[in-house]
């Protein structure tokens, strides 16, 4: 807390985030994790919002983020802006992709947190990452309990950046625009992403299913959701999955037509 109250005071007179009327408490952590985004968008300084997010702590998140809204919009963002914000700086780790998601390199919420707790920890509600969707942790922390979502939604795998070719672009996401913006993100890589071929019934569509395709409904709902999206005729079509291109490509941002 008295962490909290530091940054604060610090700040106060430093932008548009504070006036004198505010407290610690008062801090909007939606606001902030769109304000890193944009500001690193725009090529424009960041620390500011960086340590607003090194100072919060478990509870004030908790207090902060009370439903799957403002829960989902603010850990994307902080994914995809600690994507790159860590990888500008050092490229070179993504050549062990393994270790660099795996790596604590995140300070927020008391505690040093790595992208596969935020990933799958926080926002895909304690899936085990080699689960496939469909293994729970048996036993997730305190910190991961708290701050989790209540409710998986498989259209966050449309909005997570991992920092490769192949990963959907970076979007800033609020809780008010949130279904919209990610329904468009979703429809958007989808369409960028699935080829139908008539001639042999087969669809070619993104390994994000297969990967995770427990949160997709395993491969029935993964035809089923695009049948539903209008990329297949019918749900009886054979499916495969293209190549992922994990070539190094950040700075990948793009626009809806939904924000504030």
């Amino acid at each position: 807390m008295i962490k909290v109250i530091l940054v604060f005071l610090s700040l106060m007179t430093a932008g548009p985030l504070f006036n004198t009327a505010q407290s610690s408490t008062d801090i909007d952590y939606n606001v902030v994790s769109e304000k890193l985004l944009k500001a690193l968008k725009n090529g424009e300084e960041t620390a500011e919002y960086e340590k607003i997010l090194e100072a919060s702590t478990m509870e004030g998140l908790e207090a902060a983020l009370t439903n799957d809204k403002q829960r989902l919009a603010f850990w994307i963002n902080v994914y995809n802006s600690h994507i790159i914000l860590i990888l500008r700086k050092h490229p070179e780790y993504f050549e062990d992709r393994r270790a660099f998601f795996k790596e604590p390199y995140i300070n927020i919420g008391g505690k040093m947190v790595s992208f596969s707790k935020i990933e799958h920890g926080v926002i895909r509600k304690s899936q085990w990452s080699l689960g496939l969707g469909k293994i729970r942790k048996p036993f997730p922390g305190k910190w991961e309990r708290k701050l989790r979502v209540d409710e998986r939604d498989y259209r966050i795998h449309f909005a997570l950046n991992c920092g490769a070719k192949s990963c959907p672009p970076v979007t800033v996401y609020d809780p008010i625009n949130l279904d919209k913006q990610l329904d468009f993100q979703t429809d958007k890589y989808l369409n960028g992403h699935t080829t139908y071929d008539e001639a042999t019934n087969e669809v070619a569509t993104t390994p994000l299913f297969s990967w995770f395709r427990g949160d997709f409904g395993c491969k029935k709902g993964v035809k089923e959701i695009l049948v539903a999206k209008e990329l297949v005729p019918s749900s009886k079509v054979n499916l495969k999955y293209i190549e992922y291109d994990w070539t190094l490509d950040i700075d990948n941002f793009a626009e809806t037509p939904y924000g504030r």
